[in-house]
């Protein structure tokens, strides 16, 4: 059982640097949710990876400001994560995420545990391909994330989650040409459900409403994408969007609320190389920086991973 919050002023104070990020969007990896790429019938690729992402400044609204109370934020994650080809057009794909948060200054201490499990299935609708031409794809997507733990999401931003089930449905459209370039657009639409406070009341966006049960506003994802891909080399450069469709700002010298709106832009770049002879071990690595937002963090994210893939095609 969670110990209730005590709204101390004090506390409050405290807690107004803290951005209320996204914490943990998946690590960059082929075969997620949003690329154009599928695995084959009965291959599977498994593996480990590993991010740290970190900010000293966060945008409290549209206003982008510093907090001597914590410092710079740092979130890491280690993401276990397996993907397996139920038929050629049909892939399934889990990750489970450990979370660690740590301020580098103030009076708060930084919390860590199991976030999140998310499962989904993929499905490739249409293929069409050319010599000539190249070939084109288009992808349903169907995913849900389920916390794994009660731990408390109230503690913003170290926080290891928002504590809610999340359901979105998804489509991806892929172009790649004869020589291995290619360009890639996802589009998703987020369900979210309430949260349940430690507390019978809550404040924000102007109003107070006596419950412990918060309704979360849903949110609209768009990753676009281009790079170079040959067999299970891959290199690509990307922008991804948030947008959440509702929910307050965090107010002046007050903590961050759960259900605030977190909006961001962020660019980056994401490379998986495959190790010859070694039957299928795959390496990769993605950078990306956070350059607009609303309640997030002005964040630089790095990770990286070690794969392996089992029954796959020859290096």
């Amino acid at each position: 059982m969670r110990r209730p919050m005590r709204s101390s002023r004090r506390l409050w104070q405290i807690l107004s640097a803290g951005a209320a990020i996204v914490l943990v969007a998946a690590p960059l990896a082929a075969q997620t949710l949003d690329d154009g790429v599928m695995l084959a019938r009965r291959e599977l690729l498994t593996g480990d990876s590993y991010t740290v992402d970190t900010w000293d400044r966060y945008w409290e609204g549209a206003l982008k400001r510093t907090n001597a109370n914590i410092g710079t934020v740092t979130t890491k994650v280690n993401v276990l994560h397996a993907n397996y080809g139920l038929a050629d057009r049909l892939i399934v794909i889990g990750m489970v995420p450990y979370v660690w948060t740590k301020p580098s200054q103030g009076y708060l201490h930084g919390i860590q545990g199991l976030q999140d499990l998310t499962l989904g299935l993929k499905w490739k609708a249409i293929e069409r391909s050319s010599p000539s031409v190249g070939s084109l794809g288009a992808f349903a997507v169907v995913s849900a994330g389920i916390p794994l733990t009660d731990y408390n999401p109230e503690l913003l931003p170290l926080s290891i989650g928002l504590g809610s089930t999340r359901v979105s449905w998804r489509g991806t459209v892929n172009y790649q040409m004869p020589s291995g370039w290619f360009v890639n657009e996802s589009a998703a639409y987020v369900w979210r459900s309430q949260v349940q406070l430690d507390r019978p009341y809550f404040f924000t966006d102007g109003e107070f409403t006596m419950s412990g049960r918060v309704d979360m506003p849903n949110a609209f994802e768009n990753v676009v994408s281009a790079g170079y891909m040959r067999r299970n080399l891959m290199v690509e450069a990307f922008l991804s969007q948030q947008v959440t469709l509702g929910g307050g700002d965090i107010r002046r010298q007050d903590m961050p609320f759960v259900s605030n709106r977190m909006n961001y832009s962020k660019a980056g770049v994401m490379a998986m190389l495959p190790i010859p002879k070694t039957g299928g071990l795959e390496v990769q690595g993605s950078v990306a920086q956070t350059f607009a937002g609303r309640n997030v963090g002005e964040s630089t994210t790095v990770t990286a991973g070690i794969l392996y893939r089992f029954n796959g095609r020859p290096q």
